[in-house]
């Protein structure tokens, strides 16, 4: 190994090393918010795990083995590869252009055989791992340079412009809000959020004309739901009267009824919230919140003990994109946001968003097994 990284001085962490550096804490987190999920799955099928619950509990486990080897893998190799990584899912949300699934209205995912991927769930990973390479990359008064924004935008830009065309409006979103938050934390300078925001609120009216007729819809709707109360509006009216009728303790698990009479849209997915609010009430979603604060809070923690700035941004990132999971899918069922297909994490159905979900935290843990490894501008460590 001091052959292949010839600048260590200091002993390289053995696989004992960080066997023992795993979050198991975290672990448990993970694990406990999944198996309220595969609870809700087996409720949203009423009372069967067939067909979401088992399938899902299938890809958690599967998906587990990839997370630890995710964490043990050191962390300069992801450093390096940070790029290729974009690049190849770049590639594949290209393909999913030319040769993609068309499932709902959309064109989201590409056929690989043995499995149908959403690379752009991918991305969500990637774009973190892009940027936080960048940024390592660059010294403090680069990066308050004007100038220094503009390859980090073009990295959030060109995959954000090819998955409103498929179209995908809530992982676009997603995109952006991470893209943005990674920037702010690595020291971009405020004045230049307020240009760009001044720069987007100019050119609004043209992303408007881009929208697609329903989204326009979910839009008009978001801001009145009675306006079309059994067209656009449905989703979220129907969510919010399964909300309501939960209560303070809920009506009990497999009771609901907006759900189990097949009122509530989407209940394996975007507003799989809702079931958990009606047979749970408010009780059942405030823990459920707790935990994705507690886990949120877990990702923070070991993002600042990193000594590379490379872990810190990584983390950080990786952080900040779980909380967006969380707070826009809660958000859009309750009505806080407008409905765009935000799935909640670990919770509802998808085997892309589990596994990319798994994979994030597989990173969050490579970056806190490898705190004290310090990276150098061309990915080169020292330990200790």
């Amino acid at each position: 190994m001091a052959s292949v990284f010839p600048n260590l001085t200091h002993r390289e962490l053995t696989l004992a090393d960080k066997l023992r550096g795993i979050r198991w804490d975290l672990i448990a987190l993970i694990t406990a918010i999944a198996c309220i999920g595969f609870a809700l799955l087996y409720s949203a099928a009423n009372g069967n795990l067939y067909p979401w619950s088992e399938r899902q509990m299938v890809r958690f486990a599967l998906a587990f083995v990839p997370m630890v080897a995710v964490a043990l893998i050191d962390i300069r190799y992801w450093f390096r590869a940070a790029y290729w990584i974009y690049g190849i899912s770049l590639a594949l949300i290209v393909a999913v252009d030319l040769r993609g699934i068309v499932g709902m209205g959309a064109q989201r995912w590409i056929n690989l055989g043995v499995i149908e991927l959403q690379p752009s769930e991918i991305m969500k990973i990637a774009l973190v791992l892009a940027l936080a390479r960048y940024f390592h990359s660059r010294s403090g008064d680069e990066i308050r340079r004007f100038s220094t924004i503009f390859a980090p935008g073009l990295l959030i830009a060109v995959p954000v412009g090819l998955v409103l065309k498929q179209p995908d409006l809530g992982t676009a979103v997603m995109l952006v809000a991470n893209g943005a938050a990674l920037m702010f934390l690595a020291g971009i300078r405020l004045w230049i959020f307020a240009a760009g925001a001044a720069a987007a609120a100019a050119v609004a009216p043209l992303g408007w004309s881009m929208l697609r007729g329903y989204q326009k819809a979910r839009l008009h709707t978001f801001l009145d739901p009675n306006t079309d109360p059994l067209g656009a509006g449905y989703h979220i009216l129907q969510s919010k009267i399964a909300l309501g009728s939960g209560g303070l303790f809920g009506k009990g698990f497999l009771m609901g009824t907006q759900t189990h009479l097949s009122f509530l849209p989407e209940k394996q997915t975007d507003f799989i919230f809702t079931i958990l609010a009606e047979e749970f009430g408010l009780v059942g979603g405030l823990t459920l919140l707790a935990l994705y604060m507690v886990v949120t809070g877990y990702g923070f923690a070991i993002a600042l003990r990193s000594r590379s700035h490379f872990g810190r941004l990584l983390g950080l990132g990786l952080a900040t994109n779980f909380f967006l999971y969380a707070f826009i899918n809660t958000a859009m069922v309750i009505g806080l946001l407008p409905v765009v297909g935000v799935p909640l994490p670990l919770i509802s159905y998808g085997g892309t968003a589990m596994v990319t979900v798994m994979l994030g935290f597989g990173l969050l843990m490579n970056v806190s097994i490898h705190r004290d490894v310090r990276i150098s501008r061309l990915g080169e460590s020292q330990v200790g």
